[in-house]
């Protein structure tokens, strides 16, 4: 979205073990008869006791290295099949949310619960997809500090962001890599390729075209998707707990309007990331802006300047490595008017534009991977915001009904309590407003409706009832 860094990511400073718990199947033994054995012969009983209890006290002691009591959900990769995202075999219509914040709030243990409630939350509404930041570059608690030089303690807090996830039984879209400068981005690698003495030029947009900083990212591309996951043990690359791999986030290279540059740096990056990993999809991260050469762009792009940003959302999401494409809507930074009906009007219009595009022209998927609607407005409301939002839910769910290109939609942000410093003019913690929770609860529970329910369902099944 057209916004500052501050405004999108108000603070740029800033193991659990999972195993099924089985007995094996043996005779019932009286107590008595168990106490004699134990007592009998080499008087093993005492150290035996010993021994667990000191195995007791770990178990207690340390919250984070407690197994689970609960079995382990079974996931499978999302597929895609035409204009549909498939799973086992079904249809699969995303309600879901962003939570950029998850990989910087684990690694250190006094901020790692909020990852978890978060998670916890999001299962408990039926949402089934979270959008979240697989990088940080150069910037404080980074992931990769310099060019393929990586810290492994933050390493391992994305690690533990990917297993806990599996656990609560929710797919996460992982972003490679920001156009924006929050958590270094392409202005990061342009610094690195230009304090080596190798970079091109020091425009931000060399990102795309310098083959020192294209080597840079293909390096850290391949670190990541085949990282062993040190809580798992399975490759980022073999994990289905990913839905896929978002190229980077919001492109734009505005030093070229004509699409070339960003085309060709997309092309070679969907194609290198395809080339590691076959199993999971791979979408770019658009605003979903129509190019200067299509004819939609006069009457669907929010304004003039959307078509001069070096993106154009057809040409871009044609590319063959290309799963689904993205789509974002913030039409209160995107208008010149503030006016709600004109805005919502806007946003209906946007969302039928693309899933045309998705049914009749790309034949993909589209995911609208972000949504808003500013606080900072003038003359602001939680309804009109509840009534943007549900406008946007009932286009998905729309879409679902008649198996349409349309194939989820996911909120910008989530936050738990206690997380001030990350609260930009979209912040939600929806559980606080009833409203709000009944909001994103009823899409989860319309939408299995309409697909069928799963045996993971029976978390949210029961208030979906209490709805009615």
């Amino acid at each position: 979205m057209v916004l500052s860094d501050r405004s999108k990511y108000p603070n740029q400073s800033k193991k659990g073990i999972w195993e099924s718990l089985q007995s094996p199947q043996s005779r019932w033994s009286s107590p008595s008869s168990i106490y004699r054995r134990m007592v009998a012969g080499n008087g093993l009983f005492y150290p035996i006791l010993g021994f667990a209890s000191c195995v007791v006290f770990i178990y207690m002691s340390f919250g984070d290295l407690r197994p689970s009591l609960r079995e382990e959900p079974t996931l499978s990769f999302v597929k895609r099949n035409g204009t549909q995202l498939m799973l086992d075999g079904r249809p699969f219509y995303i309600n879901g949310w962003n939570s950029y914040w998850f990989m910087v709030q684990s690694v250190d243990e006094s901020s790692r619960p909020r990852v978890r409630e978060m998670l916890q939350a999001g299962a408990k509404m039926g949402l089934t997809v979270c959008r979240t930041w697989a990088f940080n570059d150069g910037d404080y608690n980074a992931l990769q500090i310099s060019p393929g030089r990586f810290d492994e303690r933050v390493f391992q807090a994305l690690d533990y962001v990917i297993a806990e996830a599996r656990q609560q039984g929710i797919r996460l879209l992982l972003a490679l890599v920001n156009n924006l400068h929050a958590y270094g981005g392409k202005t990061q690698y342009v610094k690195w390729a230009w304090e080596e003495g190798i970079g091109l030029s020091a425009s931000n947009d060399s990102f795309f075209y310098d083959p020192s900083i294209r080597s840079y990212f293909k390096n850290y591309v391949k670190t990541l998707l085949t990282r062993k996951n040190t809580i798992t043990g399975v490759e980022y690359r073999s994990d289905p707990t990913i839905l896929g791999w978002e190229l980077i986030n919001e492109p734009r290279c505005m030093t070229d309007p004509s699409g070339d540059t960003l085309q060709d740096w997309l092309e070679e990056m969907s194609a290198f990331v395809k080339l590691i990993d076959r199993n999971h999809l791979v979408t770019i991260g658009l605003e979903g802006f129509y190019g200067p050469n299509d004819p939609k762009g006069p009457t669907v792009n929010p304004e003039e300047w959307a078509s001069r940003l070096g993106s154009d959302f057809i040409r871009n999401s044609g590319i063959a490595n290309i799963d689904f494409t993205s789509v974002h809507i913030y039409p209160d930074h995107w208008l010149k008017t503030h006016d709600f009906e004109v805005n919502l009007h806007f946003v209906t219009k946007w969302m039928n534009s693309h899933i045309e595009d998705g049914d009749k022209e790309l034949k993909k998927p589209v995911l609208f991977s972000e949504y808003g609607w500013s606080d900072l407005i003038k003359n602001f409301s939680v309804s009109d915001r509840e009534k943007m939002y549900r406008a946007i839910l009932d286009i998905i769910y729309k879409s679902a009904k008649k198996n349409r290109s349309g194939a989820g939609a996911l909120v910008w942000q989530f936050l738990v309590e206690g997380m001030k410093e990350f609260e930009d003019d979209f912040w939600m913690t929806p559980w606080k407003g009833s409203s709000t929770y009944s909001l994103f609860l009823e899409q989860s529970c319309r939408l299995a409706k309409v697909t069928g329910w799963t045996q993971q369902d029976r978390n949210f099944k029961e208030a979906c009832k209490k709805l009615r």
